[in-house]
């Protein structure tokens, strides 16, 4: 005879949950588009207890959250880095641009040009996925996007530094210069956030599948693709 140790949620109860995750996470995105970075402000006082001067890091703040880190710490982001380059430039130098004449005067053929904005979010807490800040800014930068904009949530009232330095250390353009940028903010409000920054001509978001992040990115997405 079967004995069930622990039940998962209905269908109902899960349709429940999603409907009110999207419903919060709608409220949230509509807040911040009319209120701009208050409505920020004011989700990351109350979620994250983090309010600083400016939610874009510096080169002091990112220097800062680099150096805290034990010399290992470095090494590992560096070595992981470098095998993820590595293969993303194989990757990108295997997309190749076709040009043909197919008949006199006929021209056919494709190029592969990258978008010129991406906006990544790290997610963190206890657990940090470092390999996020790898494969979502790092492959954007050898795919040759111009502005990456790269986003994750504070930890115990500061930026976490293993993120940010992660995030950093992917390019050295991105420390402080240039058309890229370090933000220090979390969840469903980054999305909204960065959709604004990135000043859309191509909105591409990077980021891990969660209950909140996707329907934000849906919304968001779906908001965008309506104005424009």
């Amino acid at each position: 005879m079967v004995r069930h140790l622990k039940r998962g949620q209905s269908q109902e109860a899960r349709a429940e949950v999603d409907a009110g995750v999207r419903e919060t996470v709608e409220r949230i995105l509509e807040d911040i588009e009319r209120d701009g970075e208050a409505a920020v402000r004011r989700y990351s006082e109350r979620f994250d207890g983090w309010n600083p001067p400016s939610f874009r890091l510096g080169e002091a703040e990112i220097r800062a959250c680099i150096d805290v880190l034990p010399p290992q710490a470095i090494d590992d982001i560096h070595f992981a880095q470098a095998q993820i380059r590595r293969f993303a430039q194989i990757q990108r130098l295997s997309l190749r641009d076709v040009e043909v004449e197919t008949l006199p005067g006929v021209v056919l053929g494709h190029r592969n040009i990258p978008v010129r904005s991406v906006g990544c979010y790290v997610p963190g807490g206890k657990y940090p996925l470092l390999a996020s800040a790898h494969m979502s800014v790092l492959t954007a930068k050898v795919a040759g996007v111009q502005r990456v904009v790269a986003c994750a949530p504070p930890f115990e009232g500061r930026p976490a530094p293993a993120i940010v330095a992660a995030m950093a250390l992917t390019s050295v353009a991105i420390i402080g210069v240039g058309e890229n940028a370090v933000f220090d903010a979390g969840g469903e409000r980054v999305i909204e956030q960065t959709a604004g920054l990135l000043a859309i001509t191509a909105y591409a978001p990077r980021q891990p599948y969660e209950a909140w992040i996707l329907p934000a990115r849906h919304a968001a997405r779906c908001a965008r693709a309506w104005r424009y």
